[in-house]
């Protein structure tokens, strides 16, 4: 041994499998049999009729857990050759942060030398994958039947700060998925409060407006019903049902100490359907009724408010010069109450418009007035030390997850998104502000919390004071809007990459989350506390948009001393398929990686008192990056999104006819 790590071709968890399978060459036998390599008795009868009696009647969705699947020895030895012999790349996007190997179908590409390295991993690769495992899943689960030839598995190490978020597992062919776990150190009981726990969803029926009248879909709930924590030699799997199979992994809050290395390491992939030649093959892949948690997704609208027909229209033509021309004394005198009065100076905006139009974005610092600012960040930090959730309070554990409710609920679906928003009370609910003349709750500064950011909410970003602000920076016409003030608590929420395919939009966002004690203004400073937000460009018809990188995204690339095996990477970067090795060579990956920079539009770390207004293009992604436990705190905003519509010159149009 020369002492490199090999690294295998990645293969991300979420990624689509490519259209078409390549004819890989045969798998490389095993001197040891499937049958011997799995715990004494699992595959037989009475084991078979146990584990189908507990799947049938398993909640939320069928699945089953078994607490030893290999012969022990067996598995500690591919444990060792996994932490010897092979390299982990970091893999981060909205959904996933990961260390992880590629698809270990491609051992099939090792030459003899190098497979001698393998013996125990290609043993339980070969067992897993075998005829008679594929039986006791099929009989367990009922799924029909599966490939042999189409494996579909990888190596993943959840350390610090890793997590998988809610989805779905549908994709392609998959039929049955699985998870191996190895934890380590592999002599010690992974402690519950160490996180990395499966979450399982339970599903509601909803109901949707369609073009065509109504659909009915499934979308989980926003807590999970059950946890399953990792433990050595243990196998959960359950059939991939879309709209169904809802799961996702805890973020793993424990990293390495001065003895021991601790990571929740895991073999996990897919079981897919009977391919082409394979007995029980379907040539049309059955459509299913319900929607997967991609496409729900790609569905995801906004319901905006419209605003009053009898709300004057501001002039934003090019003859109005300056902002005093079409911003009335009643507006400037309305939003003083709230804002900085710099940012109503006729020539600041006048300013303000012409960066907006250079660039699109702006991030105005200290937007609030002060007094309202300080009144702010002094009950934002009061009630995230009362609720628990700040890192003094938790010690940098995940939260549990009816953490900071009271005032606020858990916003879902959590395929979607998971944050916590204002309880809308009837004390509190109304109509948004359509008159100028329209006083805020006085004095604000002495309200509480919740009333401060419900004004904020109804009264100020949905005033038409505040649209005929908007239309003087950003010279554009708000027709319609959503405000929600939001909490991303740690080690629990986020939002998940979304666009919008037809329209523009206009995103005003004013953030209000403190920072850690020796800078309260200054916002996080650290991107590993997540919660950023991240526009990136459209994504290809064929990708998946929920596995965008992150601007912190940070990929492994192999020494050139270390063995690479180049399985068919297909334009999306999927790396199910397996195609000659020569058939790809190491520009594939450099131009893979150069392609995700360039996707990244905008990231803007959470910040105390700043205002950001970006004109979000049609097809853009926009995400909140998951807020990772070892945050300080909650990450705060008011989140507004605004229709709007085109400016039209009216003298120029006269001028034209």
């Amino acid at each position: 041994m020369n002492g490199s790590k090999h690294t295998l071709d990645e293969q991300p968890a979420l990624e689509p499998a490519p259209k078409r399978l390549k004819k890989a060459p045969s798998a490389p036998k095993s001197s040891i049999s499937p049958v011997d390599a799995f715990a004494p008795g699992l595959l037989d009868h009475n084991s078979i009729a146990r584990f189908n009696s507990f799947y049938s009647k398993a909640a939320p969705f069928k699945h089953a857990v078994v607490d030893q699947l290999f012969a022990d020895d067996l598995l500690r030895k591919v444990k060792d050759e996994c932490l010897n012999e092979l390299s982990f790349s970091e893999k981060e996007t909205d959904i996933y942060k990961i260390q992880q190997t590629g698809d270990l179908a491609s051992l099939n590409y090792l030459e003899a030398s190098q497979l001698a390295l393998f013996p125990n991993l290609l043993a339980l690769r070969n067992a897993l994958y075998s005829a008679e495992f594929r039986s006791f899943l099929r009989a367990v689960t009922g799924c029909g039947p599966l490939s042999g030839i189409k494996q579909d598995m990888s190596i993943a190490q959840y350390t610090k700060s890793c997590h998988l978020l809610n989805h779905d597992d549908v994709i392609g062919t998959r039929r049955v998925s699985y998870i191996l776990y190895m934890p380590l150190p592999d002599n010690q009981v992974w402690q519950k409060d160490w996180g990395g726990a499966l979450e399982l969803y339970p599903v509601r029926p909803i109901t949707r407006p369609t073009e065509n009248g109504e659909e009915e879909e499934l979308e989980p709930e926003s807590i999970p019903s059950k946890i399953v924590p990792p433990s050595w030699n243990q196998f959960v799997f359950f059939e991939v049902q879309p709209g169904r199979s809802f799961h996702s992994v805890e973020e793993v809050v424990v990293g390495d100490d001065a003895e021991f290395t601790r990571s929740r390491m895991s073999i996990s992939g897919w079981f897919h359907a009977a391919q082409e030649g394979e007995d029980g093959y379907v040539s049309e892949y059955e459509s299913q009724a319900m929607k997967s948690s991609r496409d729900q997704l790609a569905a995801t609208q906004t319901i905006f408010t419209p605003y009053p027909e009898s709300a004057p229209i501001p002039d934003v033509s090019s003859s109005a010069i300056l902002p005093e021309d079409f911003l009335p004394k009643d507006d400037v005198i309305f939003l003083s109450q709230f804002m900085n009065s710099v940012y109503l100076q006729p020539r600041t905006m006048s300013a303000l418009a012409q960066r907006f139009v250079d660039n699109s974005s702006i991030d105005l610092h200290i937007f609030l007035k002060k007094e309202l600012a300080d009144a702010l960040q002094k009950q934002i930090l009061a009630a995230d030390s009362r609720d628990g959730l700040s890192s003094k309070e938790r010690g940098g554990k995940v939260p549990p997850h009816m953490s900071g409710v009271g005032d606020f609920e858990i916003k879902g679906p959590p395929h979607k998104h998971r944050y916590a928003v204002l309880n809308q009370s009837p004390s509190r609910s109304g109509s948004p502000s359509s008159n100028a003349s329209s006083s805020a709750v006085a004095p604000l500064t002495a309200a509480p919390l919740q009333q401060i950011l419900h004004t904020l909410e109804h009264t100020l970003f949905s005033s038409t004071s505040f649209r005929a602000w908007l239309c003087a920076v950003a010279k554009l016409l708000p027709l319609g809007y959503a405000v929600e003030a939001r909490r991303f608590r740690p080690g629990l929420d986020y939002m998940l990459a979304r666009s919008e395919e037809k329209e523009v939009r206009l995103d005003v966002c004013l953030g209000l989350t403190p920072g850690p004690e020796e800078g309260r203004d200054a916002g996080w400073v650290d991107p590993e506390w997540g919660g950023w937000e991240c526009y990136m460009a459209p994504h290809d018809e064929d990708q998946d948009p929920a596995v965008y990188r992150s601007s912190g995204s940070k990929t492994s690339k192999p020494p050139s001393d270390t063995v690479s095996v180049k399985p068919n990477v297909n334009g999306n970067g999927a790396m199910n398929g397996v195609e000659t090795a020569e058939s790809e060579g190491e520009d594939v990956d450099q131009d893979m990686d150069e392609d995700e920079d360039d996707s990244t539009l905008l990231t803007v770390q959470p910040g105390f008192n700043k205002l950001l207004l970006v004109l979000r293009d049609e097809r853009v992604m926009r995400f909140v990056k998951y807020v990772s436990a070892a945050a300080p705190g909650s990450r705060w905003d008011v989140c507004a999104e605004y229709e709007v519509g085109q400016v039209v010159n009216t003298d120029e149009s006269e001028s034209d006819n």
